[in-house]
């Protein structure tokens, strides 16, 4: 069943994670404050998921860089764990019973698909989309369930977003359900290096393409 943007589900309880821990070490500067639509990236992502949750809160180990958005920002617990860390600081800190977590560098994120993803939040403790290269844990949804398995995978050393799914009720949106919603997949397109920042900015007229063929990969395995 497709989600029907005209009966939308309301996001009570739920707080937007945009997870700004990266280095950015290919594109040789901070990512997310590149400009961006008028402002700097983070800024539209942050405004889009305002528009959408509860709260958005900001997980950095750089606060200064960012006190411009005026939201709550937290630290890793675990500092120099990677995204893991950051995901289990976001969602601990979190007022509410869920979480939806993105990276600071998505700039394509539909409105449509995220609510489809909340709409499914009392179904499991993750709720995550099947992206055309597999499963896409930093555009997903976490209930606090998840924390002490988090919490034991990073105590353990398993550094890998997925490492604790063993260990929770985890739901697949499947590929071809976030087809069609979003078929070039660009929900999950990230900017990584100079050159696609550029691509980006050449496409913004609102003619950008897809880089993303159609659900040819399989989902990465449990």
């Amino acid at each position: 069943m497709i989600f029907c943007p005209e009966n939308p589900v309301p996001s009570a309880g739920v707080t937007g994670v945009i997870l700004a821990g990266g280095q950015s070490s290919r594109m040789g500067s901070n990512k997310a404050l590149l400009p961006y639509r008028g402002g700097r990236f983070i800024e539209s992502i942050h405004r889009q998921l305002a528009g959408l949750l509860d709260e958005v809160l900001l997980v950095t180990n750089t606060p200064e860089q960012y006190r411009f958005l005026g939201c709550r920002m937290v630290a890793d617990l675990h500092p120099g764990l990677g995204a893991l860390a950051g995901l289990q600081a976001g969602l601990h800190h979190a007022a509410t019973g869920h979480i939806f977590a993105v990276a600071c560098d998505m700039p394509y994120l539909n409105d449509t698909l995220v609510r489809a993803l909340l709409a499914q939040r009392q179904q499991a403790d993750v709720i995550i989309p099947e992206g055309d290269q597999g499963l896409e844990p930093l555009h997903a949804v976490y209930g606090k369930a998840c924390l002490p398995h988090m919490e034991a995978a990073l105590l353990a050393g398993r550094r890998r977003l997925i490492s604790f799914f063993p260990r929770v009720r985890v739901r697949h949106f499947e590929c071809t359900r976030v087809a069609a919603i979003d078929p070039g997949f660009d929900s999950f397109r990230n900017i990584n290096t100079p050159d696609d920042y550029f691509a980006l900015r050449r496409n913004e007229n609102g003619d950008h393409e897809s880089v993303y063929p159609v659900c040819t990969y399989p989902a990465l395995q449990r």
